[in-house]
This record gives structure tokens, C-alpha cells and sequence, in this order.
């Protein structure tokens, strides 16, 4: 690594040292490879070690770093891609591996997503939350909402089995009917408590909002509310449509 010293620029310093940083990053280092210390960067650049941290704490908010207690601070993996493109329609749960069943529990749904369902008062819906992992991190959490009129076979969840078996139990089922078609809408939103503490950020924090409705015999058979943590996740547009990690070579 030679040594670089960075031009007067009209900028602010910090800032033309994040674009330098995040072509060094993309030339130079591999995902999860650590970083040289504050004080061997700031001798590299040529600047403070105050700039320095600026410049590093502006790539950590882009997602570009991650700062590891104990470890340092260390190349993000790339953005999990979530396409908004056209895709063939499918059940939650179907060629979907990346998603891991947490819980399923009977309880009513939240405003919004009553309204999607068009449910009554009260009305019970099987509440299943997923998850999904990238590299050893969180980048997403889903709510899904099928009203129990929608598997009307399906047998009251067994008590004995965990609340992870009892969400697959429910998926399986819901992927037994004959879906007709589903639409999809996307918006940047934040954090909320439960998320939060799902996605590892902080309340408040930035995310985008994926909205499924899927639709059988007529109606709205479930909603999917999939929140994406903004920093390691973009939209990609598409015939494919499905949500895919996109690896650098």
C-alpha cells in the first residue's frame, strides 16, 4: 500500500476521504478482510485521526464496514438484492431457503395490514415471523398475517410443537392453495421496536418496507410485511423477481 495524500478539495475532507476509502475498499480489500488501524490510515491519507473517523463512520452508515468489538473494523459484504421486478407468483415459504421460521402465534393483525386483509374487528390471523441472515449478519425480519379463514383444514397449531415447527406447519399449508396472484409496493420507512432488536439497529434507524399481499379465490389471502435493513440491502429491477444475495467475485 503506497501512501496517498489527499488534494485541497472544496468538500469537506472527511468526505473526499470516504471516496477514496471506498475505491481502496473495492480494489483492494476482500469481504470481512480487516482494515489497518486508525493510526497506519490517517498516516496513509494524510489526515487527522478525527477525519479519519468521520470518513470510517460515513462507509459504516452506507454499509460499506462493519466495526466488530474485539475483531475491528472489516469490509461488509455486499447488499442483499430485493427485486421489485415482475416475478411468478408463490406462496412465502416456496423456494424461499434464505427465510428461516421463528414464531407463529394467533392474535389479531396490526392496523395496516387488517386494512390489506379487509378482516373484521378482532379477527384472528396466524401471526408468523421470519428471518433472514447474510454472512453472519441479520438483513431482514417478516411479519406474514393469514387470516385462519384462509386454512380452514388446518387443525388449531399443536401445543407441543415449537413455535419455529408451528410457523413451517402454517406455511406448508398455506401452500397447498391455489394462488391467483400477488402485488407488491415498496417504501423506505424506520425501525420500530421488535425489528430493531431483530435487525441488531438501532429504533429508528433506516429500512425499506416490502408490502406482499397474495390473493386466492377472490380475496386477500395473506400479507407479508418484510422489513430490509437499508444499510446492506438495495432494490434491483427485473424479469426474475426474487429476492437474490448478489456476490462479488
Amino acid at each position: 500500500m503506497g501512501t496517498t495524500q489527499l488534494e485541497t478539495v472544496p468538500e469537506p475532507k472527511y468526505w473526499h476521504l470516504r471516496t477514496v476509502l471506498s475505491e481502496a475498499l473495492e480494489s483492494e480489500f476482500a469481504v470481512g478482510e480487516i482494515l489497518p488501524n486508525e493510526r497506519d490510515l490517517a498516516a496513509r491519507f494524510g489526515v487527522a485521526r478525527a477525519t479519519l473517523r468521520q470518513a470510517l463512520e460515513q462507509l459504516e452508515l452506507e454499509g460499506r464496514l462493519q466495526r466488530r468489538r474485539g475483531v475491528g473494523t472489516t469490509v461488509a459484504p455486499p447488499r442483499v438484492g430485493v427485486s421489485v421486478g415482475d416475478e411468478e407468483p408463490r406462496w412465502p415459504g416456496a423456494l424461499d431457503e434464505a427465510w428461516q421460521s421463528v414464531d407463529s402465534t394467533l392474535g389479531t393483525p396490526p392496523t395496516a395490514v387488517a386494512r390489506l386483509l379487509g378482516t373484521a374487528d378482532g379477527e384472528q390471523v396466524y401471526r408468523i415471523r421470519r428471518s433472514r441472515v447474510s454472512h453472519g449478519q441479520p438483513v431482514a425480519a417478516e411479519l406474514l398475517c393469514v387470516p385462519v379463514g384462509s386454512l380452514p383444514d388446518l387443525a388449531v397449531p399443536d401445543s407441543s410443537l415449537t413455535a419455529a415447527a408451528q410457523a413451517r406447519a402454517v406455511l406448508r399449508a398455506l401452500g397447498t392453495r391455489a394462488l391467483d396472484g400477488q402485488d407488491r409496493s415498496v417504501e423506505l420507512g424506520s425501525a420500530g421496536a421488535d425489528d430493531s432488536k431483530e435487525l441488531d439497529r438501532l429504533p429508528g434507524a433506516p429500512v425499506l418496507v416490502v408490502t406482499t399481499r397474495f390473493f386466492a379465490e377472490g380475496r386477500t389471502a395473506a400479507v407479508s410485511v418484510a422489513t430490509y435493513r437499508a444499510d446492506t440491502c438495495r432494490l434491483t429491477f427485473g424479469d426474475s423477481g426474487r429476492v437474490q444475495i448478489h456476490h462479488q467475485n
